[in-house]
């Protein structure tokens, strides 16, 4: 048990961990691009970090959410970067809770997702008050943002309710989504990241 505590946390990235990360990027493009086309209430960019969490546990997570947001700073918006902080803690959060078992159903998934929401917010809301003037640019969570400064509702009470009007429902269905996959893949492969003992580390 101790030794799988261990892995949990282990910096020396296996073959299979390290080919993970950029398919994690991937599909966090993807889920973006989705929700951008469908004009949807919610982000669904990070369903490749959840599930990269869910697959090789924290470390795996949080560095596939740092690298994607890095990317997409580079190549799209450059204020993304700073938001990697979120997606490193979206990744720690889900693995720690997937490696304690809560992925063996929908019910404890869901909850996954509320817990992770909630991080997100946290995480987020004092780098929304710094970049964005309190709000996070989704419709949804800056009509709400308005809604609470016109009532007195101190700033970044306000700011912390934008996030989380967006940042739970948008955690609870990536969550859901990525458990979903998660169960559908072959135990063949999702044991791969299980017996990192039985890997070859690079």
């Amino acid at each position: 048990m101790n030794n799988n505590k261990k892995s949990m946390w282990s910096l020396k990235l296996s073959t299979a961990a390290i080919v993970l990360i950029p398919a994690a990027i991937g599909i966090n493009y993807i889920g973006k691009l989705f929700a951008s086309l469908l004009r949807l209430p919610l982000w669904l960019d990070s369903i490749g970090t959840v599930l990269a969490a869910m697959l090789a546990g924290p470390v795996i997570g949080a560095a596939a959410g740092i690298i994607n947001n890095i990317i997409y700073g580079i190549t799209v918006s450059p204020v993304s970067t700073v938001y990697a902080i979120t997606s490193g803690a979206i990744g720690i959060t889900v693995g720690i809770m997937a490696y304690k078992g809560w992925i063996e159903n929908v019910k404890k998934a869901t909850i996954v997702g509320l817990v992770t929401g909630l991080v997100a917010a946290i995480v987020s809301t004092p780098l929304n008050m710094i970049f964005w003037g309190g709000q996070t640019g989704n419709i949804w969570g800056d009509a709400f943002y308005t809604f609470l400064i016109s009532n007195d509702v101190p700033q970044w009470l306000a700011s912390f309710g934008d996030s989380i009007v967006v940042d739970v429902p948008d955690k609870v269905v990536t969550v859901l989504i990525s458990y979903f996959i998660f169960k559908g893949l072959p135990k063949s492969l999702t044991n791969i990241y299980r017996q990192d003992s039985e890997i070859e580390e690079l």
